[in-house]
């Protein structure tokens, strides 16, 4: 399997590896979807994006296959979703709820590994 981030990705759209006419587009979509990720909070804090066929899945620092595979899962549709929407707005919608799924999955698991409170404690300071 290509481990390449853009190849992986053309390969689900139907796009051939040595295809380029249309990398300029997906990669768009892709570093549109990865900050999409980074608003969740998934993925490095400081944001994630591709320039070309170089980058690979692991470069993104998700090292658990079940995370990996959803992250990849919710990539591919916001693409597809951009690139080449669904012909019916039953699919458009159908569509549209697996990625609202796949992100809350991810956050749902990231907030399992990762959370923070957002209330955290108050720590009085003694003045002297």
């Amino acid at each position: 399997m290509d481990q390449s981030i853009l190849n992986s990705t053309k390969k689900i759209l139907g796009i051939g590896p040595t295809d380029t006419s249309f990398d300029l587009d997906v990669l768009t979509h892709i570093n549109s979807a990865f900050s999409n990720l980074t608003q969740l909070g998934i993925g490095p804090v400081e944001g994630f994006f591709i320039e070309d066929d170089r980058t690979e899945w692991e470069d993104y620092g998700i090292d658990e296959p079940q995370i990996l595979h959803q992250l990849k899962t919710c990539i591919y549709l916001r693409v597809r979703m951009l690139f080449d929407p669904p012909p019916t707005s039953y699919l458009l919608q159908a569509m549209d709820r697996q990625i609202l799924e796949a992100e809350w999955r991810l956050n749902t698991m990231r907030e399992a590994t990762a959370w923070v409170d957002p209330n955290p404690p108050v720590r009085l300071v003694a003045d002297g």
